[in-house]
């Protein structure tokens, strides 16, 4: 290439990866993989070193993420630098030299400065683009373990990585039933964490901070040692980030140390920091427009393997979307077998050329996450699909937030509908657990549900569902147990589960209470019958009778009851609470208010009161410790507390 033609080449560079550091840090997307971005950002950084152009807008130059969040800025003291880095252990050791180091974990989540004044944390921002970034005190002060106060007293500048541990991570996550919203990873789940407008969900995730660096103080005794700073901070109350201290002789022991443990590791780390340990020393050697000379990264070699390509499996998204999943041979990486990799979106498919026999090379970003590195033949053989493989309808090439995507176009597609499914199997509909809406929309892509009969007959897919990516002999046992005790019912809930406009919980029990259980009766209810049912309007009684006489939805029923076992015992009720007196304090998880469980207990016969008296014989609380006015009352005048599945068990659940 002559000069021109590098240059160009340099814009390109810079342009696509700048699209591809905003789709990841304030989109939470991916449009190339890592593999591919520090190539990318490889080949960009030699071109701006030979020719000596290097645009102010590269990423060369700059640190961070683009500040965009509603929260205050702030623009730093001094600039915070990212790090320089390598994957060579030799490099790392050449660059010690003779002096000491300290080696620790290079987390992977998002830095914050912390300011203490009289001891007292007054001030945490993020570092942001690395000239700004914005303010969090509110979200630093309910960190899982950071010191809202410490015993010295004069000015100090903490800096660290506010993190999320995997642990942390699966648990946000399992509690997310919506496929799409789940969180890639734990440096996203974090992110998002830590800039929230509402400090509330901030303490709900468990977010933990590791300090690494004491920036500034009034007056701190090291000794000129890094080590010492790292002790005063501990002191302080402070975690630290794990470190030991190496020379050029020690440094490759405790690399392999650290390789060791990373598999195991709670928190999320994408290599290792080597820190000069002389102070005086590293004060001497300055910085560079993006990084630091005292510090440098190292991160972890990914492991390859190289395999074909047998099949693009194009798994079904709740919003139309058609994520390509790339199988192939299997192969041994960090220790596990890996046979499928996401690939993400149509970008990162067409960059890599990617084609059925193809030879590939895949590793696990950081060590976890399988991905394709990059294709050897690049045969770009690989023919988008014409129709939706789950309901067979036409299929479209989009543009969403700058990344090209495959979608169903049918409206009516049965993925698009896995809410419906989700509601069926819910807690207070046919109560199965272990279909998540993930795992719904596996089986739906994979032919394996398409109606709500097909749920009580997947032990026919019993071999291949056990063979499949999260489960196993012992998950596909819990699921067929849950399906089985599901399969024994009553007609509220089956009303509850098939998703009839406007039929909740509370309607539920109303009608299958009018028809005294009996499910034939309750399936041909006319408008006019309905009506006269407590609590049924005119538009619900007409959507209800709507329901039933559609043909589709009368198949759909008919198959699910054939498979089900419906308990039509009837006893009269009206009278199962009679003289009792309820107070309901605090969120239900059952019901969409108060009135919906007042309109039940007082059904039947008992009678609910707004504040504890000596009359009250029962308070109804999911939380029964609190400190409560409410539930400190009770407990004085001795008024039994009670949880909500305690008051619906005497209501007949």
């Amino acid at each position: 290439m002559n000069l021109d033609d590098k240059k160009k080449r340099i814009d390109e560079l810079i342009e696509v990866l700048n699209e591809a550091s905003a789709a990841y840090y304030d989109e939470a997307s991916e449009i190339m993989s890592n593999y591919e971005y520090d190539a990318l950002y490889d080949e960009l950084e030699a071109l701006e070193k030979e020719t000596g152009y290097a645009p102010d807008n590269s990423p060369t130059k700059n640190v961070g993420y683009t500040v965009q969040s509603e929260l205050p800025k702030e623009r730093h003291k001094s600039r915070m630098l990212s790090l320089d880095k390598t994957k060579s252990r030799e490099e790392l050791a050449a660059w010690l030299g003779n002096h000491e180091g300290l080696l620790s974990w290079k987390l992977d989540g998002l830095t914050v400065v912390l300011t203490y004044e009289g001891g007292s944390l007054v001030k945490a921002v993020t570092r942001g683009n690395g000239d700004i970034g914005e303010v969090i005190t509110p979200n630093a002060l309910v960190f899982a373990n950071v010191p809202r106060h410490i015993p010295y007293t004069g000015h100090v500048v903490i800096r660290g990585e506010a993190v999320i541990t995997y642990e942390e991570f699966e648990r946000i996550n399992a509690a997310i039933d919506d496929a799409d919203a789940k969180y890639k990873n734990p440096r996203n789940l974090c992110s998002g964490s830590v800039r929230q407008l509402n400090n509330k969900i901030t303490a709900e995730r468990n977010v933990r901070f590791y300090a690494f660096t004491l920036s500034e103080s009034d007056a701190v005794e090291d000794g000129g040692f890094r080590s010492n700073q790292m002790k005063w901070m501990a002191e302080q109350g402070f975690e630290v980030v794990e470190y030991v201290k190496v020379d050029n002789e020690s440094i490759f022991a405790a690399i392999d140390k650290y390789a060791e443990r990373v598999h195991t590791f709670e928190i999320p780390s994408d290599g290792l920091v080597l820190t000069l340990e002389d102070l005086e020393y590293a004060a001497t050697l300055g910085m560079t427009a993006k990084f630091p000379r005292d510090s440098l990264a190292f991160k972890w070699a990914d492991q390859q393997a190289e395999t074909v390509l047998r099949e693009m499996e194009w798994s079904p998204s709740r919003t139309g979307l058609l994520n390509p999943i790339a199988i192939f041979d299997p192969v041994e990486l960090e220790g596990t077998t890996v046979k499928r990799a996401s690939v993400h979106n149509l970008n990162i498919m067409e960059t890599l050329k990617l084609g059925i026999g193809d030879t590939i090379t895949v590793y696990k970003a950081n060590m976890i996450i399988p991905q394709i590195s990059d294709n050897l033949t690049r045969s770009g053989n690989i023919e988008l699909p014409s129709h939706c493989p789950v309901c067979d309808g036409e299929t479209e090439v989009k543009m969403m937030t700058g990344t090209k995507v495959l979608t169903c176009a049918n409206p009516s597609c049965l993925a698009k509908q896995v809410k419906r499914f989700s509601l069926f199997v819910s807690r207070d509909a046919l109560n199965i657990e272990g279909l998540s809406e993930q795992t719904l929309l596996k089986f739906i892509g994979l032919g394996y549900i398409k109606s709500f009969g097909d749920i009580f007959r997947l032990e026919a897919h019993r071999e291949a569902i056990v063979e499949l990516e999260g489960f196993g002999e012992k998950s596909y046992e819990k699921l067929a147990t849950s399906i089985e005790k599901a399969r024994h019912t009553v007609p509220a809930r089956i009303l509850t589960a098939i998703g009839i406009p406007g039929v909740g919980v509370t309607t539920a029990a109303q009608i299958a209470k009018s028809c005294e259980n009996k499910w034939d009766k309750i399936s041909s209810l006319t408008y006019d019958e309905l009506i006269t049912i407590d609590g049924i309007g005119e538009v619900m009684a007409r959507d209800y009778e709507e329901f039933f006489a559609d043909e589709h939805n009368h198949a759909l029923v008919m198959d699910l009851v054939s498979e089900i076992d419906i308990d039509e015992s009837y006893e009269a009720v009206g009278t199962a609470l009679s003289g009792a007196v309820f107070v309901i304090t605090g969120s239900l998880d059952h019901y969409k208010s108060r009135t919906e469980l007042k309109k039940e207990i007082e059904a039947q016969g008992g009678k609910v009161a707004g504040s504890v008296s000596k009359n009250t014989s029962y308070l109804v609380t999911n939380n029964p410790e609190s400190g409560s006015s409410k539930n400190k009352a009770a407990a004085e005048l001795g008024v039994k507390i009670i949880t909500e599945d305690e008051i619906r068990t005497m209501l007949g659940y």
